[in-house]
């Protein structure tokens, strides 16, 4: 009698067990994952790029001070009609202050030593003449000579020493410094003029990482930017590379050259430089962020059919945010970007618009 009771409880056991497995289940699969998709398309470039900063410093710049004394004559600057200030730009050679002393001046003598070289000149003219009719003699001319080569020289040097009473620019540039003094106050010599910067080139002297040695040359293209040009980035250059790597910071000296025609970036401003050591057009690009690994293996979600599909990339250049993908996604393919965190290969998915 026990074991018929024994025996049926088993039965019934069994019978239960087969219903439950028999119910309908609710997968994993068939739950749909929001997600947001991006159609990817081979028309974005990516750099791969060094990052270094610097001071940012004129490529001419310039301290005038007085070589001699005199009364204080602030020029008029040619194209607004007023006297120089402070920002006015200079052309090379534009008189930008005199100094004016007139017993210096008169010491000089120009006009008296221009009058003295004539004089020689024509001299000369008439030691040739008579040479010719044979009434003067070749050492009569040669001393003309002489005397036309003292008087050009005493000519020259009062001239120099006239000019230095003039305050002129070396070069084209802007006017970064202008001490005030009241016109017509006499300046004694050595005393600060004014300060010219040519910045439609800057210089940016940098230090460079150990391990980029072999990757940076002479003439590699930089991009340059700055707080202040938050939608901007000027060019710069590569101009000068030293070979040799410091022992105490591992780093290694360059230089590069900006172009700064539209002076947007002032000298002494701090600015950040990336020096691209490759670069890539026309690539597919994706974010960083929504790439996976497993087993040194790469991979990224993409929706076929409304199903999510696992693709095993091989990536190319490298940025902070972006990575170029040169295998495993191609044109049009729609990208997960958003929800890929908790996908299963084959989840079904929905995209959101």
């Amino acid at each position: 009698m026990l074991n018929k009771r024994i025996i049926a409880l088993c039965a019934l056991s069994v019978f239960f067990l087969t219903a439950c497995n028999n119910q309908p289940q609710t997968g994993a699969s068939d739950i749909e994952t929001s997600v947001s998709v991006r159609e990817l398309k081979p028309n974005s470039s990516i750099s791969k790029l060094v990052n270094t900063s610097g001071t940012a410093l004129a490529n001419q710049s310039v301290d005038l001070n007085s070589e001699m004394s005199g009364l204080y004559k602030l020029q008029a600057n040619p194209r607004t009609g007023r006297p120089f200030k402070l920002g006015d730009a200079v052309r090379k050679g534009e008189l930008i202050i005199r100094l004016e002393d007139n017993e210096y001046e008169n010491n000089n003598r120009i006009e008296s030593r221009r009058l003295t070289l004539e004089i020689a000149e024509k001299e000369q003219d008439k030691q040739k003449e008579l040479l010719e009719l044979g009434g003067a003699t070749e050492t009569q001319v040669r001393n003309t000579e002489v005397q036309i080569t003292n008087a050009r020289y005493d000519l020259a040097n009062a001239t120099i020493n006239l000019e230095k009473m003039n305050v002129v620019a070396p070069f084209d540039g802007v006017i970064v410094n202008l001490p005030h003094y009241t016109a017509d106050t006499k300046v004694g010599s050595n005393q600060p003029m004014v300060g010219i910067m040519n910045y439609a080139n800057l210089f940016l002297e940098i230090n460079l990482p150990e391990s980029a040695i072999g990757d940076i040359q002479v003439n590699q293209p930089v991009h340059i930017t700055h707080y202040t040009l938050p939608y901007d980035t000027l060019r710069g250059v590569i101009n000068e590379l030293s070979p040799a790597i410091s022992s105490e910071t591992r780093t290694f000296k360059g230089k590069i050259v900006i172009e700064n025609s539209a002076l947007k970036l002032r000298p002494g401003m701090f600015v950040k430089a990336d020096v691209v050591l490759d670069r890539s057009d026309d690539a597919i690009v994706i974010p960083k962020n929504v790439m996976l690994t497993a087993r040194n293996r790469r991979y990224v979600y993409v929706v076929e059919r409304n199903v999510a599909v696992a693709r095993t990339i091989i990536t190319g250049i490298e940025d902070e945010d972006n990575v170029e993908v040169i295998d495993g996604l191609y044109e049009n393919d729609q990208l997960i970007i958003r929800g890929f965190e908790t996908l299963r290969e084959n989840s079904r998915v929905r995209v959101l618009r």
